[in-house]
Formats: C-alpha cells, sequence, structure tokens
C-alpha cells in the first residue's frame, strides 16, 4: 500500500517511510519486509516518485510471498495512478 501527502513547503525533496505491523509476522519477516520496501523506493522514488510530497510505503500479508517484480510494477502504478 502507498499513501502520498504534498508537503505544501515548497522543499522539493521526495521523502519516505516504511511501516510494516506486526500483524504480518515476527521481527524477521518485518524485517524481511521492510528491506524489500527499501529496496524498491531506492530504485523507484528518485525517477518517478512525487516532488515535495511524503511517501509512506505500507507492507501487507502476502507481500512476502510477492514475486519482487511484481512489487515493482505495482508500486509504479501506483505512482503513475497519481501522478495523473
Amino acid at each position: 500500500m502507498l499513501l502520498v501527502r504534498d508537503r505544501s513547503d515548497g522543499d522539493p525533496t521526495k521523502r519516505v517511510g516504511f511501516t510494516v505491523t506486526r500483524k504480518i509476522g515476527g521481527a524477521v519477516v518485518r524485517n524481511r519486509m521492510k528491506r524489500r520496501l527499501r529496496a524498491l523506493a531506492r530504485e523507484i522514488l528518485p525517477t518517478i516518485g512525487i516532488p515535495g510530497a511524503d511517501h509512506v510505503l505500507i507492507g501487507r500479508s502476502g507481500g512476502i510471498e510477492r514475486d519482487f517484480a511484481q512489487l515493482r510494477h505495482e508500486l509504479e502504478a501506483a505512482l503513475e495512478r497519481l501522478r495523473k
């Protein structure tokens, strides 16, 4: 899941945050999910992220089992929908 909020402060910096709840699993599973989200953010947000906005990536159940390429495609599609 992706949440994006425009800061409206004139700063074009793209900021990112991550959250994964305990419902996902233990610490090992949550940390693995956060590592996957960080990798996606490093790869995608510099090019198609929204300038001047806070991006929050929320890890949901099934994110660990999902293919990384599919996660990448879903994040890119969500950002493209927001840009329109």
